[in-house]
Parts: C-alpha cells; structure tokens; sequence
C-alpha cells in the first residue's frame, strides 16, 4: 500500500486495486483500501460507514484501531485475511454506488471492469 502511494504521488499510477479489506464486526461498515501513508498511518481507498453512501476516502487506521465495542471491549474493526482485490478501485466504485454498498461479487465486478 506504501508503494501504491508513492506511485500515485509520483503521478505514476492512480487506479490501484484494493490490497485489504477491513470490516466491522459488529456493523456493516466495510474499507477497501489501496493507499497507506505510513508516516501519517492514513490508508485511502472505498469507505462504506453501512449508511448507502459509500465513497472514495482517507481513513485514519489507528482510529478504527481503537474502535472497541462499548461493552465487550474488543475491537470493532477486523482484516478479512480472504479478500483479493481483483479489479482496480475505480470497478469498486462504480458497483458500489450502483448497489449503495460496497460489492465484491466477481459477476457484478467483471461487467464493470474495462476489457484488456
């Protein structure tokens, strides 16, 4: 993701695809990231909060970090260790705000995605 940024800040690329996926345990907010300042520890990528509405965004990792469920006091925020990012984050997009969610389903996505 380190890499991904630089390249997008040498305007060398800028249509990665997502590298992991981060999800709420206990809600249905859902990160796709692509970019990772590690100075800063801030990731960009597709940010769905569950509210329809999913975007194109910076998110702070060491926020969601220390997310914790009120009462459990565990940690909200997990990797989904089986994600691959096929597509480039811009097929993400458009599936997503088609849907109003971010959508992962490989017919859905390969219809979006350009020809090569």
């Amino acid at each position: 993701m380190v890499h991904n940024a630089q390249e997008v800040q040498n305007q060398l690329a800028k249509d990665h695809a997502p590298v992991v996926k981060l999800h709420s345990k206990y809600g249905k907010a859902i990160w796709l990231l692509s970019e990772l300042d590690p100075v800063n520890n801030i990731a960009f990528g597709l940010c769905d909060l569950g509210q329809g509405n999913p975007e194109l965004s910076y998110v702070s990792l060491s926020d969601l970090a220390s997310l914790k469920h009120a009462r459990l006091k565990v940690p909200m925020v997990e990797t989904d260790p089986a994600f691959d990012g096929k597509y480039s984050m811009s097929v993400y997009l458009k599936a997503a705000k088609a849907a109003g969610r971010v959508v992962e389903e490989d017919a859905v996505l390969s219809l979006l995605s350009p020809l090569e």
